[in-house]
């Protein structure tokens, strides 16, 4: 089951953000200006290893 489309809590609410929908395994990314539009999945192994790495720095 998919969760719902969220946006990042550090969000300024300018338009320039993603929103992201999990599932176990799977992690779809959208442009939240264009909800309609295409949607990017990766697996959960690969954008959990990317969002930790853009933590890091």
């Amino acid at each position: 089951m998919w969760s719902e489309w969220r946006t990042s809590s550090r969000s300024n609410g300018g338009g320039a953000c993603v929103e992201l929908a999990r599932s176990v395994e799977v992690v779809r990314v959208r442009d939240s200006k264009n909800a309609g539009g295409p949607v990017l999945g990766f697996s959960a192994h690969a954008a959990s290893a990317f969002f930790s790495s853009l933590k890091r720095g």
